[in-house]
């Protein structure tokens, strides 16, 4: 038997020892190459990290990178990527999580790292400090091992690091390459960041299957005529997109420019496809097969899916669809009590192999969504509660409504409205903060002072990634109350729809 992703990654390199694994732009690396270079860099990662630890890494999107996460593998350790444009704040917030003194990085990174408590280990530098393998920590990695760990916004203002399992990761992943039937012949287009567990499937359908991932650079979401080209030059077969980046190619008209021959799945998740980008997407490329998909970072990527009919008319409603095999998905009413009739809301809880290990060093947090099973009285039953509203359709699929809190997601990134309203009152002139998610835009409301948006901004930006700081700031002198004596949102909404009116 298999019990973690390196038997699945030595049994590909057996396989197909010569076949490309990974390419960026400039480098690439075959199967063969990937286990020796990844085990060799594993014994510098030994020196500074003890087993079991997290390794955290600040790099660029490449095969170096990819290198490095299968090299924190083989040290029995798991990988945490660090995307390097957060602000410091954060980063000290998620070095302190991990509770780790050592961080590999590019070497450009040098001067950002100085102000951190923490030793640098430089990739550049790394090949020089390698020892000889012998593969001791590697027999000792046990399935309920982790293999990475991915952060979330936190409520309190803490990043949450995500936990999750070699188990949890060959359960998934196993389903995910035979349901959509991901093949060794497969290029599979990367876009997603390494922070996002978006690149887990992209990954690790790799690893399980010997298919060949090309890694895009971010900068070429920026210029479509790059990305079609980059695509149709290497000919990808498959991409696993964010929302957001696919409708960059239709909004920005890309298809009138070039239309990839290759393509043949396109799945995206993250938010709602609007239906008349999906539509431009059908009509460009009718013969691809279009997956919408849903979940989680906790539950291991995605717990439901749904495939589009052809050419779906304008009022088509997306469902998320059906669960994956091995994953039960539920719906609780605020009682606890099983939903299953239509068009009834309940929050959406999954239970299964898929679920996370939980949030790393985070008890608390962990013990408030993972938790047992309220409808199973005999036995433990450990599952995660989304805080995700949904229902099911007439149709028996489910469909997904929103945050059950103010909880949102924005192009891909899971954001808590309260952490950005706790940043913009931070600030001292303001004395209340209320975000609203309307039309796919973040509002922030505040009273107090009335400020220069650019002076508001200059301040969110020291303590929140870009993402995250609202499209638009409202001055009000005074926010209206509900009965229970909280600001009413559904005035502040009322007042967006009518300055859209005028």
């Amino acid at each position: 038997m298999f019990y973690t992703v390196l038997d699945y990654l030595e049994k590909t390199a057996e396989k197909f020892p010569e076949k490309t694994a990974f390419a960026d732009v400039t480098e690439s690396i075959t199967w063969k190459e990937l286990v020796e270079s990844s085990k060799k860099l594993s014994t510098v990662i030994e020196k500074y990290f003890l087993p079991g630890s997290a390794v955290p890494i600040m790099a660029d999107k490449s095969v170096s990178t990819i290198k490095l996460f299968f090299a924190a593998l083989y040290a029995g350790c798991f990988y945490s990527f660090f995307e390097s444009s957060l602000p410091d704040s954060r980063i000290e917030s998620m070095i302190e999580t991990l509770q780790v003194s050592h961080i590999i990085a590019d070497s450009r990174f040098a001067k950002k790292l100085e102000k951190f408590n923490i030793s640098t280990h430089f990739v550049s530098e790394l090949e020089s400090d390698c020892g000889h393998y012998t593969g001791k920590r590697r027999k000792n990695i046990i399935d309920t091992d982790a293999v990475y760990a991915n952060f979330t916004s936190g409520s309190t203002g803490t990043p949450k690091a995500v936990a999750v399992s070699h188990g949890s990761v060959i359960d998934f992943i196993q389903c995910f390459v035979e349901t959509f039937d991901i093949k060794a012949d497969e290029n599979i287009g990367n876009q997603a960041p390494f922070d996002f567990d978006v690149s887990v499937k992209d990954i690790f359908s790799a690893v399980f299957t010997g298919a060949s991932v090309h890694l895009i650079p971010k900068m070429f979401f920026s210029f479509p005529q790059k990305l079609l080209d980059y695509l149709e030059e290497r000919e990808i077969s498959t991409i696993i997109w964010a929302v957001s980046a696919l409708c960059l190619i239709t909004t920005l008209n890309g298809f009138s420019y070039k239309v990839p021959s290759k393509i043949r799945k396109v799945m995206f998740s993250g938010e709602v496809m609007p239906v008349k980008h999906l539509r431009l997407w059908q009509q460009a490329i009718p013969e691809a097969e279009y997956v919408n998909l849903y979940g989680p970072t906790e539950i291991t990527c995605n717990c439901t899916y749904h495939r589009i009919p052809s050419a779906v008319p304008e009022d088509y409603q997306i469902p998320i669809g059906i669960p994956f095999a091995n994953e039960r998905v539920f719906l609780l009413d605020e009682n606890d009590k099983l939903v299953s009739e239509a068009e009834v809301s309940g929050e959406l809880c999954v239970s299964g192999t898929c679920v996370a290990l939980g949030y790393y060093n985070n008890s608390g947090k962990t013990a408030e969504s993972f938790v047992q099973n309220p409808l199973n009285k005999t036995g433990f039953e450990r599952i995660y509660r989304t805080g995700d509203l949904a229902k099911y359709g007439k149709d028996g699929l489910l469909y997904y409504i929103g945050r059950k809190d103010f909880q949102i997601k924005l192009n891909g990134h899971r954001i808590e409205l309260s952490e950005i309203e706790g940043a913009v009152m931070a600030i001292n002139e303001i004395s209340r903060c209320c975000c609203i998610f309307h039309e796919n835009k973040i509002f922030a409301f505040y009273s107090g002072a009335e400020l220069a948006v650019k002076d508001i901004v200059a301040v969110l930006r020291k303590s929140l990634p870009a993402f995250m700081i609202p499209s638009e700031f409202v001055f009000v002198k005074e926010f209206v109350l509900n009965k229970n004596g909280k600001i009413d949102r559904n005035v502040l909404k009322e007042m967006i729809d009518a300055e859209k009116a005028d």
